[in-house]
């Protein structure tokens, strides 16, 4: 799944690790998701969204594009 996590964190100025601390997961979940090695739990996608003020369609792309 592509993601623009790494955009938004970057415009926000954002390390992994804080972006890691307001979400609650590690430095190395972040890394894994930005880097698509590792999608995220629903839970978590609506955190993110909630977080970037996103809808979560916004964020996550499936790789098809549909």
């Amino acid at each position: 799944m592509r993601n623009r996590l790494k955009v938004l964190r970057a415009e926000r100025d954002w390390t992994q690790a804080d972006l890691a601390h307001a979400l609650e997961v590690s430095r190395q979940t972040v890394n894994a998701i930005e880097t698509g090695k590792f999608d995220p739990s629903l839970p978590l996608a609506f955190k993110m969204a909630r977080l970037f003020g996103l809808a979560i369609e916004e964020i996550f792309q499936d790789e098809a594009g549909s």
